[in-house]
């Protein structure tokens, strides 16, 4: 077989052994979206009323404008999570060994990525699930298309955790750097509220929220929840994903990480 398909094989089948070994990552990130959804979204229905805005054509409930806000959730915080693996990876010489390999460093970071986001992908799916056992559902159709979307989110986010855990050398750094990463980009976007609503009170916060990726992924996520395509929001999240894969496989450069000095 191609080595290249060898390797691509091997690698997510690694990551997709490690997370069904991870019975506590699987449920951790269910359990976060669904506080918000059941608990947090119940004290802010009243508080934040919304109006009739795309792609939605009537008025709709907190609950339902927060679902492709937590979707995006459960994909940034799993690709953080995977992000954090290839720290205590490189740590234990793993990677060390895997980025040793003949074939080239972009595509066994590639091979990387392509297992977080297909666990990602999955962690949304089960989200969805449940979600519409509570009541809280999307047109069917929406199902279907809104797979695209979700793979495109999910290499962007998890291109954003490998350009994390190439700049990142020390395990017990990487924590903090998760949160200063993730609760930015999460809160200073669309994934809670729609940002006309943060134009009412801050246009500084306003562009911030406009310039962030995760608002894109999110506002891409949502329209194909209901069959429609955000084209700007692709086109961002696009080049947000390229960008941030870019830099990741110059972080690994051995000339700039001091790796195989350290191998």
């Amino acid at each position: 077989m191609n080595p290249y398909l060898t390797s691509f094989r091997a690698i997510v089948f690694r990551e997709a052994l490690r997370f069904l070994q991870q019975r506590e990552r699987f449920a951790a990130a269910l359990i976060r979206p669904l506080l918000w959804l059941l608990v947090f979204a119940a004290g802010f229905r009243a508080a934040l009323g919304l109006s009739i805005i795309p792609p939605y054509q009537t008025y709709i409930t907190y609950e339902v404008y927060i679902v492709p806000g937590l979707c995006g959730m459960v994909m940034l915080f799993n690709g953080m999570q995977s992000s954090l693996s290839l720290v205590y990876d490189r740590e234990m010489g793993s990677m060390k060994l895997l980025l040793t390999s003949p074939l080239p460093r972009w595509w066994l970071l590639f091979c990387k990525l392509a297992g977080a986001t297909a666990i990602s992908v999955a962690q949304v799916y089960a989200f969805l699930a449940i979600t519409a056992a509570f009541g809280t559902v999307v047109p069917p159709l929406g199902y279907l298309m809104v797979l695209p979307a979700l793979i495109v989110a999910g290499l962007m986010l998890g291109s954003l955790g490998l350009l994390l855990s190439g700049i990142v050398r020390q395990l017990e750094n990487f924590a903090g750097i998760m949160n200063f990463v993730i609760f930015p980009m999460f809160f200073l976007s669309s994934a809670l509220y729609p940002l006309w609503k943060m134009a009412e009170s801050s246009e500084i916060l306003y562009a911030i929220c406009s310039v962030n990726p995760f608002t894109h992924a999110v506002e891409l996520i949502r329209f194909a929840l209901y069959g429609q395509l955000n084209a700007p929001a692709l086109a961002w999240t696009l080049l947000a994903s390229i960008v941030f894969m870019a830099l990741a496989i110059y972080s690994y450069n051995p000339g700039r990480t001091g790796m195989a000095r350290r191998g």
